[in-house]
């Protein structure tokens, strides 16, 4: 079979595929999910690594398949020196690839990426500024490589993997440092027309509110995200509030060190406080998922994310606000809102499988 040309990824090429325009005629939505995921079967079977680079750390897998991680190392993320970031891939890379036949690579990366899948123009977490990490890391790795965007990564993982499985119109949200996104439509991802779409959390939600990273103010992810949630514990426990006495005393004191991993887990131990946090996250997130809603009419979310640890805790409350906010509520079909059944590891599962994959799609 062809070895893919690096960067080259489901849903990038202007030109459709043979295949896919055969698939595609006459079918149905729900049909052609079906028959397309028939086609991936026919790809190589060969191993891939999938690395997923986020704000805090760099994880990294040895993916068969079927999606099982055979093996897998991760590293803390050196956000502020691009060489720096490149240099612990190859050393994750080489590590794991010691003890396996390894015959691509794809990168997960918090970022925008160009619509060919070389260069990340922009990371708001990370210092990249129209950075050509594709070649960089073919040429360091000797390998093939795939780049696509870690939440594009994620998102693929759970439609062919996940809690996404049977969908034809998918949307995926990533809840950690801020907020990612991803849309799976008729089985390849949808990237807009510059290739940046999907970057949900920077919607504007709250006009003139939080600053963000990303230079604008109220987006989002400033507060819907594990941040966010970190954030207005922080504030609270500040404020030396009585309702904040276990926040404090799990830091011994000190507010800096209140995180949402914090928050999550004395909410899921009961503590009344931090799951009013949780629950005021989750009313914000379920109205960003209505505005997704009415503009892209998905048939289920998948919601991902280290936050996604919360549970119920975060989800219930998402789902009231989604269904009290949704355009022509009572009168229109609903998407599902489903936890991901992957984990924190779907954004390297789903950057391997696509690196594996993306051969198969485009000849």
């Amino acid at each position: 079979m062809q070895t893919p040309t690096p960067g080259r990824q489901p849903g990038l090429r202007r030109r459709a595929a043979a295949w896919r325009s055969r698939t595609l005629a006459g079918a149905s939505a729900g049909s052609a999910g079906h028959d397309i995921r028939s086609q991936l079967r026919l790809g190589r079977k060969g191993l891939a690594i999938g690395v997923d680079i986020g704000g805090t750390k760099v994880a990294a897998g040895v993916v068969d398949a079927e999606g099982r991680i055979l093996s897998q190392a991760k590293r803390s993320t050196p956000g502020s020196d691009p060489r720096a970031v490149e240099q612990v891939i190859v050393e994750l890379v080489e590590e794991l690839g010691a003890g396996h036949r390894i015959w691509s690579v794809g990168i997960g990366a918090a970022g925008w990426m160009d619509l060919d899948g070389a260069t990340v123009l922009f990371s708001p977490h990370l210092a990249w500024r129209n950075e050509p990490l594709r070649d960089n890391l073919q040429r360091l790795l000797r390998r093939p490589v795939l780049l696509t965007n870690d939440a594009d990564a994620a998102g693929w993982a759970e439609w062919r993997f996940g809690a996404g499985q049977g969908q034809s119109r998918l949307v995926c949200i990533t809840l950690g440092t801020g907020i990612g996104g991803a849309m799976v439509m008729d089985g390849r991802l949808e990237r807009g027309r510059f290739g940046v779409a999907g970057e949900f959390g920077h919607q504007i939600i709250m006009p003139g509110g939080q600053r963000c990273e990303c230079g604008n103010r109220g987006c989002w992810e400033q507060y819907a995200s594990g941040n966010a949630l970190g954030r207005e514990a922080r504030e609270l426990a500040a404020a030396n509030s009585p309702v904040a006495q276990e926040l404090l005393k799990a830091v011994d004191g000190d507010v800096g060190r209140i995180t949402g991993t914090i928050v999550t887990e004395l909410a899921k131990a009961g503590d009344p406080t931090s799951r009013e946090l949780l629950e005021d996250v989750g009313e914000w997130l379920g109205l960003g998922l209505a505005n997704l809603a009415a503009a892209l009419d998905p048939g289920k979310f998948v919601i991902g994310g280290g936050l996604c640890d919360a549970g119920e805790l975060l989800v219930g409350p998402a789902r009231k606000s989604f269904a009290r906010n949704l355009t022509g509520r009572g009168f229109r079909p609903a998407a599902e809102i489903e936890l991901a059944a992957l984990g924190p590891n779907a954004g390297l599962i789903g950057a391997a499988d696509l690196s594996r994959v993306s051969s198969r799609m485009h000849t």
